[in-house]
């Protein structure tokens, strides 16, 4: 047998893995040995994992692009209208769907309090 072939649990499909992992996940929780997060290690783990997924920049364009796209009717018409108006008769007011600048700015603001 060479040396780099696979013994035990690293030979198994990703899917017997997982169903092997997940038996053991449930088990260490109704044993109460499970880890349990820290509001603290939660957040570095997020920011963490934010962090490794902003730093591919295609995937990063691809996302704000579908978002772009589900967002205000489909996405910028040919005829540039910039969006979809609310309101009623005939209201040149544009949508806020999402929040307007002011408030994105603030929730940024906000945002930053804790690091």
């Amino acid at each position: 047998m060479a040396d780099n072939d696979k013994r035990g649990f690293a030979s198994m499909d990703d899917e017997k893995q997982r169903e092997i992992a997940s038996k053991g996940g449930k088990a260490a929780h109704e044993k109460g040995t499970a880890h349990e997060f820290t509001p603290e290690e939660a957040r570095e783990a997020g920011r963490k994992g934010g962090e490794a997924v902003s730093q591919d920049r295609q995937h990063m364009a691809e996302i704000g692009r579908e978002g772009g796209e589900h967002s205000r009717g489909g996405g910028r018409s040919s005829e540039g209208s910039g969006g979809s108006k609310e309101g009623s008769g005939g209201s040149e007011q544009q949508s806020t769907r999402g929040g307007t600048s002011e408030q994105h700015a603030k929730a940024g603001r906000q945002s930053h309090k804790n690091d």
